[in-house]
């Protein structure tokens, strides 16, 4: 009989005033007596309404009865047969609005926590399983991509597996893009994201770091002097957007893209750190979305008094998973909603604080949402000297700049001829991901970078 509990299990996690203080992670997983009695909530509908809404096609009912059953391994290979990094999406994936989303039972109670068994299947494996995959039979096709974060990746696991000969060109130091220099330890264990690599170099696919296309090489060297079959772009969106407000230039100031990275990649946070980073006492972070509550959270562990969350649009707009801004409330971070900057102040060339103006929502907007605007006369100033702006990013222009014929839309991002394919305007290269979507979901970029390796398959062996 299915466990009618009308609630999720409980996901065990640290207090928010010791984790507000640690850079260890939230969440702590679930026991093996929680994943089997979760697990026992799905009712397995014929129609299996779940696996819609999953972006790489993991077959859900499938895993869910193998935990059922004890059965954690076999879980977790079945949901390694569409997903090349179970790990991270069992933690950063939204869930809520995907696979959840279409539960059978959240129609009238909690879904079922999906999310929560995949990473708890990922888990189970990372600790009881030493043997890593081994290379597919070689099929005589190379394929070269560029960018080493979940889109390039999950390309390389899709192609790897069936025999290509695949290497990943990445541009930083180490590879994982956004799972590495974006998403906080805090939420997403950098060894996780360390070892589900090694899983891919396992089956053999090769990795190029401090490599990159455009100015090492371009995209035209690598067919023409590599001769690879073809290319698959999965850069991202990196390019961080400003407010273009007076007093951005500020010393204080920063990108959440810089400052994330500063910490997350280059380890600003640990002790006797040789990167610096500014340890403010008042910070303000400009942004509604997962990138501003990382950043927000990221400035309470080191060591902020106070840090406010500024945002033009209402809760109910804010584009942040519900479960990331809960546990930015949990902790004490302040949500200024309904409030947009319009200069940061400054004194002796520092940030001293952020002026801002009350908004009311007004008429919806071409997305849809009801456009914000200024109330007259109620401009107010937020004390703080640190400000860091999460606005959204965009490409980085350069492979479009370095590559006769690839086309972009005014955004910058890479136009491509079907999207269920990611074929752009050039034959033989492919994209996907941040690239050609803007600035999105890690696992939208999975599934993206999934697709092109089957369009690629198609392409070269039919």
């Amino acid at each position: 009989m299915p466990n009618m509990n009308p609630k999720k299990t409980e996901m065990p996690a640290q207090a928010p005033d010791i984790r507000a203080h640690n850079f260890d992670e939230v969440a702590t997983g679930y026991s093996v007596e929680m994943a089997m009695g979760e697990a026992e909530r799905c009712l397995h509908c014929k129609t299996r309404p779940c696996v819609e809404g999953c972006p790489v096609n993991v077959q859900i009912p499938d895993f869910i009865a193998a935990i059922a059953k004890g059965e954690f391994e076999q879980a977790y290979q079945i949901i390694h047969e569409t997903n090349a990094l179970p790990a991270v999406c069992g933690r950063v994936c939204p869930q809520e609005t995907q696979c959840e989303s279409k539960c059978v039972r959240g129609i009238k109670t909690e879904p079922v926590g999906i999310g929560r068994l995949e990473r708890f299947a990922a888990d189970w494996h990372l600790a009881h399983t030493e043997q890593l995959p081994t290379p597919a039979a070689p099929n005589g096709k190379k394929v070269a991509i560029v960018g080493a974060g979940p889109a390039g990746l999950s390309c390389a696991g899709s192609l790897a597996a069936r025999g290509f000969d695949v290497t990943i060109y990445e541009a930083l130091h180490v590879a994982g893009g956004v799972l590495m220099y974006g998403i906080p330890e805090f939420r997403l264990p950098k060894a996780i994201v360390r070892r589900e690599i090694e899983n891919l170099r396992a089956m053999g696919v090769h990795i190029v770091t401090d490599y990159v296309i455009g100015r090492t090489s371009t995209v035209d060297e690598l067919l023409e002097e590599e001769h690879y079959d073809a290319i698959f772009l999965g850069t991202g969106a990196g390019l961080p957007s400003f407010m273009r407000v007076p007093g951005e230039n500020l010393n204080g100031v920063y990108s959440a893209n810089e400052y994330l990275t500063r910490i997350n990649l280059m380890g600003a946070y640990r002790e006797n750190s040789p990167t610096p980073i500014m340890h403010a006492e008042h910070v303000a972070v400009v942004g509604g979305g997962n990138v501003a509550m990382d950043a927000a959270r990221c400035a309470l562990r080191l060591g902020a008094k106070s840090v406010t969350i500024v945002y033009r649009r209402g809760e109910a707009e804010l584009p942040a998973r519900a479960e990331e801004v809960h546990h930015a409330k949990e902790e004490g971070i302040i949500f200024k909603l309904l409030t947009a900057p319009v200069e940061v102040v400054g004194e002796e060339g520092w940030v001293k604080g952020l002026k801002c103006v009350q908004m009311e929502l007004g008429e919806p907007d071409a997305s849809g949402r009801r456009r914000p605007v200024p109330v007259e006369g109620s401009e107010f100033v937020v004390p703080c000297d640190c400000v860091i702006v999460a606005i959204g990013t965009t490409p980085n222009p350069l492979i479009r700049m370095t590559t006769p014929g690839l086309e972009t839309n005014k955004k910058g991002c890479l136009i491509v001829r079907d999207e269920s394919t990611g074929l752009t305007t050039r034959d033989s290269i492919y994209a996907g991901g941040d690239a050609v979507t803007g600035a999105a979901t890690v696992i939208l970029a999975m599934g993206a970078g999934k697709a092109a390796a089957q369009a690629i398959t198609e392409q070269l062996i039919g």
